[in-house]
């Protein structure tokens, strides 16, 4: 449970109490003002009463005045026989048919109250009320608060994503091009060292090795520089940018681990960034690789469609399990003892920054392997 237990959960959870405390309370404050308004619907039924019966002028006075001062809850008054005798504070002004808005309302009233009973001795009168605009507006508060506070930590959790990310892409930044610089330096002497040892014709063999792995060096400095700046696109065919890189994995890889790369065609067009493109797709295998024990299948297909490009590496090993698919492209996530879970999280940059696509994982299941695909668009 700990892994949902982070602070946009105690946030939710904070606007939760809130919104429930909130709708506790107004609905207290909604009965109470729903019982006044019933007694006050009682007390116009009883001055209703002492008009018909009564014969003292301050009596009548009086309950002439209570009547009045209803200005807020809306009422109906029917006879003993059913039929409409008056209605108040019912807005009937822009109504094409003022009766049949009184009736739409009689309904209602009779729905959600019982009728207040005014006997006159001779005949009885039914009073029907419905809430007040103060009372409607008290019930619905609560909602609009709830919309509020929902909107309120939509724009915080933007805003706070946007920060995240903005540090995110300086830390990334700045590690990449402080990585470039650290490595050139040490390059450089490199270098000096292989041009002493080609001038022993004995060296040759281990010269030819060592500038090959130079070489790969100087390849990831410049992709650490890359990371910082937009790089510039160019067309290029996959399939053989994918074999070459398939090729220096393989050989690098246990003997008993197979890459084999599949596609239907031998020319596939792309815009991409070479050596940003390579690093992905190393990636991808590295991490293949390193969820195998040693021996296993490493699967690279090629699908070409008009729109887009689709490029699956799938492999045999221990796979994800399905509550940490969706962290993996996390910054700082890793299930390895060594490393700092910056891989992938890289890899979606460039893929999707760098080159407009998407990459994520297709399908993963423990024991049988994962699939990674990413998305290039034609």
């Amino acid at each position: 449970m700990r892994q949902y237990l982070n602070w946009k959960t105690y946030l939710a959870v904070v606007a939760l109490f809130i919104v429930g405390a909130s709708l506790y309370y107004t609905s207290q404050l909604a009965g109470k003002l729903a019982s006044e308004e019933k007694q006050k619907v009682q007390a116009l039924a009883g001055a209703l009463e002492t008009l018909v019966k009564s014969n003292n002028i301050q009596e009548t006075a009086f309950a002439s005045n209570i009547i009045a001062q209803n200005t807020t809850i809306p009422l109906i008054i029917l006879d003993d026989k059913g039929r409409i005798a008056d209605s108040r504070n019912i807005d009937t002004l822009h109504a094409v048919s003022p009766h049949k808005v009184v009736r739409e309302k009689l309904v209602e009233f009779q729905k959600n109250h019982n009728p207040i009973i005014a006997d006159y001795g001779t005949g009885k009168n039914y009073v029907y009320y419905g809430e007040s605009y103060l009372l409607t507006q008290l019930r619905y508060f609560p909602y609009v608060q709830l919309a509020i506070i929902i909107l309120f930590l939509l724009v915080v959790l933007i805003a706070l994503s946007a920060a995240n990310r903005s540090l995110q892409n300086q830390v990334w930044v700045g590690l990449s091009k402080e990585t470039a610089h650290q490595l050139g330096t040490p390059l450089s002497s490199i270098e000096g060292w292989l041009e002493l040892l080609r001038d022993n014709e004995a060296n040759n063999d281990a010269v030819t090795e060592m500038q090959k792995d130079l070489d790969r060096l100087k390849l990831v400095a410049d992709r650490f520089s890359k990371v910082g700046s937009a790089p510039q696109l160019e067309e290029e065919n996959l399939v053989t940018r994918l074999e070459s890189i398939v090729q220096y994995m393989q050989r690098r890889s246990p003997s008993k681990v197979d890459i084999t790369l599949h596609s239907p065609q031998a020319d596939v067009p792309v815009n991409i960034s070479g050596p940003l493109f390579d690093w992905v797709m190393e990636n991808l295998i590295r991490n293949a690789l390193d969820a195998m024990d040693g021996k296993g299948k490493i699967d690279v297909a090629v699908t070409n469609t008009p729109q887009q490009v689709w490029i699956d590496v799938a492999d045999t090993g221990k796979g994800i399990p399905n509550y940490q698919v969706k962290r993996v492209f996390t910054p700082g996530f890793t299930t390895k003892k060594r490393g700092w879970g910056l891989g992938l999280s890289l890899s979606r940059r460039i893929v999707e920054k760098y080159h407009h696509g998407s990459i994520y994982v297709k399908q993963s299941e423990v024991g049988k392997g994962t699939t990674f695909r990413i998305i290039l668009r034609r």
